[in-house]
């Protein structure tokens, strides 16, 4: 900037001689070549401030016209007529450069700073390969939206290619930060959406991720504010602007990419609204941002018109399309599209032959967005899908596939929800010492197993089995009725027996908790014996992930005021306890051994989470605490399931549930000299 250095290797200070100088041909051919040494070292090439030598602006700094008066007052008396200044500067420097480049090193990338309204005139007219685009940063900031979105359309109607050629940003060194001009809510993320989004190059500024609030100087050696990075809008970029970025092959082309108006339901055009679609390799993507601290709704149907692409400028023509032609989606009644937002990860379902009639509807909050990916297109071959987008009416859910299952278990889950319910559970544990009248057991009983054969009843006729209801419910009464007469037992029992008798009723009446997890259960475990198999605890086991009882069950504790670290527990708890419900028997029959028991537990996915078992140095380790509330837990069901047998084989039964005691005496002890190490557990069994 300050000294000019001829060609015969002579120096001067950069006065207007220079400045002419400049002007000459052979200067400015020193200075493409110099240009030319960079690019042959260098992928990419950054001109900064490079606007100041497009013809208009060297001439309106150096050598104004006369009569303009100049913008720097003291190059007035160096005024020069446009004619002269034509001699001097014929040609654009700069188109000169982009020529060159392409000539000599085609694979150099040039980018250039152009502010001044010049980022179309740099892309279009001198050919530069990117350009900074202050307009996004600008126009988006001070929401002027209906003029950047005509910014976007004239761009379209002209060439679209130039989208591409746009280097958006939110800031850099010579503008405020983008935590000052944008915030760190909404606002800052639908427009880094947005810039993420849209075909050409994001650009993050300094600190802009990790919210530094300080304005760096290009000149700052370091920071002079003591800021720590905002670890919040960190994870925020994480989750939502950092997985778009690997989807950039979706954004950054233009062939395929629509900008379209958003019609509210009075018809007008919402000019808040930026929306706009793109596709590549099979993948599809709809954007939509609210740049309004205002509340929308509307439908997304007709494009703007856009240049099509034809290598011959001269058939090129301008085109329209609308939302589902541009997302290639068939115009058939009976296909429907499903799609995911990036936002919030819910999924949502469209009948494609509407998409096509009227479009998208999207109701948007004050600066909220969408990004909308992940289309699939499917067949309603059994009008399943039709109920599923009725039900929904619009509403997106966690996961479509689960939706439609729930869809069709509907009639299941209404009828677990008579038995799975605060009031029913309630009406069970009413008396905390469950004491009850002859006539009250009776009423509860007769209650009970009027919901749970309905319930039963809807099993059968989804799963097109019938004949062991019966044998069911008669199990449910008989544990029902020995766990309301526990109090009445008369028969003579060893020590060991009712000391282990004894450890029952404090789990059914001291825990809220604990009482939940004895009433799913109590209701889910004997569900496989609806197959007649003799492997029913594992049907059960897979009916409860199937027909998505685990719901219901969190429901429940949900209902009961358990929080929802208690809800997993309680639903995982009865998963275990379903699939293991007949380990007293395995063991007393001699069908397994206590080690091989073991060892089929420690290898059940369900059972190492309950008991967080982990890998540390290359052993592996499990939580004390788990595994004694598993260990109470199998002493508990098995003891249940025996009481029932008190009355008619009391002998049989006290072996039994002794039995029980001593086999949990030896798997607590050897918990004990484990060092809680799972291999050492095994052996110590062993």
């Amino acid at each position: 900037r300050y000294i000019y250095h001829g060609n015969d290797g002579t120096s001067m200070p950069w006065n207007d001689t220079a400045q002419l100088n400049y002007l000459k041909e052979d200067v400015r051919e020193a200075v493409i070549n110099t240009i030319l040494h960079v690019a042959n070292k260098f992928d990419v090439i950054r001109f900064d401030a490079a606007m100041t030598l497009a013809k208009k602006h060297y001439q309106r700094l150096w050598f104004p016209r006369p009569g303009t008066g100049g913008d720097i007052p003291s190059r007035t008396e160096h005024s020069m007529s446009r004619e002269e200044f034509q001699d001097y500067f014929p040609k654009e420097f700069w188109r000169e450069v982009v020529d060159r480049i392409h000539e000599e090193e085609p694979d150099t990338l040039l980018l250039a700073e152009a502010f001044w309204m010049m980022e179309g005139y740099f892309v279009r007219t001198l050919g530069m390969h990117r350009v900074y685009n202050s307009a996004f940063m600008n126009m988006i900031k001070n929401e002027d939206n209906a003029k950047y979105r005509q910014a976007i359309k004239d761009v379209l109607e002209f060439n679209p290619q130039i989208l591409k050629r746009y280097v958006n940003f939110m800031n850099n060194p010579d503008e405020d930060t983008a935590h000052a001009q944008f915030g760190a809510d909404d606002k800052y993320f639908g427009t880094c959406t947005m810039m993420v989004t849209l075909p050409g190059l994001p650009m993050f500024g300094h600190g802009q991720v990790e919210g530094y609030k300080e304005k760096y100087g290009m000149e700052f050696k370091k920071a002079y504010w003591d800021e720590d990075p905002d670890q919040e809008l960190i994870k925020r970029h994480a989750r939502e602007i950092f997985p778009l970025l690997h989807k950039r092959y979706l954004f950054s082309e233009v062939d395929n990419f629509y900008l379209y108006d958003f019609v509210t339901p009075d018809g007008h055009v919402d000019e808040n609204v930026f929306a706009y679609s793109n596709k590549a390799r099979g993948e599809r993507a709809i954007v939509l941002y609210n740049n309004k601290f205002q509340d929308t709704s509307g439908w997304v149907k007709h494009s703007s018109a856009k240049v099509s692409s034809s290598s011959n400028s001269e058939e090129s023509k301008t085109v329209t399309s609308e939302l589902a032609d541009a997302l290639d989606l068939r115009h058939d009644h009976n296909y429907f599209t499903i799609f995911r937002d990036h936002t919030n990860g819910l999924e949502y379902i469209r009948n494609n032959s509407k998409l096509h009639h009227d479009g998208m509807y999207v109701s948007l909050g004050a600066f909220k967005y969408h990004v909308f990916m992940d289309f699939r297109q499917v067949e309603d071959r059994d009008n399943i899908y039709s109920e599923l987008a009725d039900f929904l009416d619009g509403r997106g859910v966690p996961n479509i596939n689960e939706a439609l299952q729930e869809t069709m278990l509907q009639p299941v889950h209404e009828a677990s929800r008579e038995i799975f319910n605060q009031s029913q559970f309630k009406s069970l544990f009413k008396k905390p010492d469950l004491k009850y009248s002859e006539p009250e057991k009776e009423s509860l009983l007769t209650e009970v197993r009027t919901n749970y054969q309905n319930f039963l009843s809807e099993i059968e006729e989804f799963t097109s089995r019938n004949g062991h209801e019966e044998k069911v419910i008669s199990e449910i009464s008989e544990l029902l009725q020995a766990q309301l007469n526990l109090d009445t037992i008369k028969t003579e029992l060893s020590p060991k027996c009712r000391s282990a008798l004894k450890t029952i009723k404090p789990v059914l009446t001291e825990s809220l908790k604990n009482r939940s997890i004895y009433y799913s259960w109590l209701f889910i475990h004997p569900l496989g014996k609806l197959t007649g198999n003799p492997d029913f605890a594992e049907q059960t086991r897979t009916w409860i992930d199937e027909f998505h009882l685990g719901k219901i069950i969190s429901e429940l504790g949900r209902s009961l005021g358990l929080n929802q670290d208690e809800q997993n527990y309680l639903v995982e708890l009865v998963k275990i306890l379903s699939l293991f419900q007949n380990w007293p028997d395995e063991i007393i029959n001699n069908e397994t051994t206590l080690y091989q028991f073991a060892e089929k537990m420690l290898q059940n996915v369900t059972v190492r989470n309950f008991i967080s078992v982990n890998r540390y140095k290359g052993v592996l380790w499990f939580n004390q605490e788990s595994f004694q509330e598993l260990l109470d837990w199998l002493k508990t069901i098995g003891i249940v399931k025996k009481i029932q047998y008190l009355y008619n084989t009391p002998q049989t039964a006290d072996d039994d549930i002794t039995e029980i005691e001593d086999t949990i005496t030896i798997l607590r002890k050897a918990m004990e000299n484990s060092d809680y190490k799972v291999q050492k557990l095994l052996d110590t069994i062993k």
